[in-house]
């Protein structure tokens, strides 16, 4: 990083909503209902898990960055924490602290290696202690606008996977599989960045437009057959003027409006939704840096 730590930190709140759907396919299995689309069974509406979304993040961040400091990532594939935090522990400028300093300054090269530490947090007391960090980036679950429809296809796959198998069927290796989809369905996620947190952590502006890049690009870089075809349609930034925020986030999440062009028939495309921002009642005090 070439700025220094004063004008490239953040001294602004911020609030967004990332808007994004699926078409054909599985956004975010629960593997407590044999892997289906999450959904409220209440409500009908379906679901995608913050944790779903974060790890998104995390892997575009491991691609366009190659895990190169500051920019790696903890929790990733394979991943043995323990061993990441130990290696805090051994660098000299830990091991030189005194007893009561060395969770503290574990803590913060933690925080200056690996991206999401100092993104969304992270729990480092599993071994040794590294602390625990609380991330300025927090985001909620998606949630579809509307209520969303679950489908069950059978599939077929041209071949058996041991030989016992295949004796079984007496050499018809075709072997019945089931797929879960939803046809479509648009998604909204709710996130808000602290500065107050962000100092705490050394998230600066340099990080923050690598989180509004990996927001926009995630899906592009995670696609699958059991996915479907799931994209980035809006991602809405509301930046206040001042640390401690100039309006309540959900008075701007209120203003944005995403509903049906024709009720009478279900969507299959973002275009058969109106999207609105009602920017008259904006507070002075707030800006949209991004829509």
């Amino acid at each position: 990083m070439t700025e220094t730590k004063s004008n490239n930190a953040i001294s602004n709140r911020y609030d967004f909503i990332l808007v994004f759907d699926v078409k054909d396919g599985n956004p975010n299995g629960d593997p407590d209902a044999g892997n289906l689309p999450r959904i409220d069974s209440e409500t009908g509406h379906g679901l995608v898990t913050d944790v779903c979304l974060k790890r998104k993040v995390r892997n575009y961040v491991q691609i366009v960055k190659e895990t190169n400091d500051p920019f790696d990532i903890f929790v990733k594939e394979k991943a043995v924490l323990n061993t990441l935090i130990d290696e805090a522990h051994n660098q000299e400028a830990v091991k030189s602290k005194e007893k009561g300093e060395k969770t503290e300054a574990a803590r913060m090269w933690m925080c200056g290696k690996y991206f999401d530490i100092r993104t969304f947090g992270a729990v480092m007391s599993t071994g040794q202690n590294a602390g625990q960090v609380r991330g300025p980036v927090q985001m909620t679950f998606g949630r579809s606008v509307e209520p969303i429809v679950t489908l069950e296809h059978s599939i077929t796959r041209m071949a058996v996977a041991t030989e016992a198998e295949a004796e079984k069927q007496k050499g018809d290796n075709r072997t019945m599989g089931r797929k879960n989809t939803v046809p479509y369905g648009v998604y909204v996620a709710y996130g808000f960045i602290s500065p107050h947190l962000a100092s705490q952590t050394g998230f600066n502006k340099e990080d923050l437009s690598l989180f509004w890049e990996a927001l926009s690009n995630m899906f592009e870089h995670d696609r699958s057959a059991a996915r479907g075809l799931m994209s980035t349609q809006k991602l809405v930034v509301f930046k206040h003027d001042s640390a401690l925020g100039n309006a309540p986030a959900h008075s701007l999440f209120d203003l944005i409006s995403i509903k049906r062009k024709d009720e009478t028939k279900p969507a299959r495309s973002f275009n058969d939704y109106n999207f609105e921002i009602d920017k008259s009642k904006l507070p002075a005090t707030v800006t949209i840096e991004r829509e």
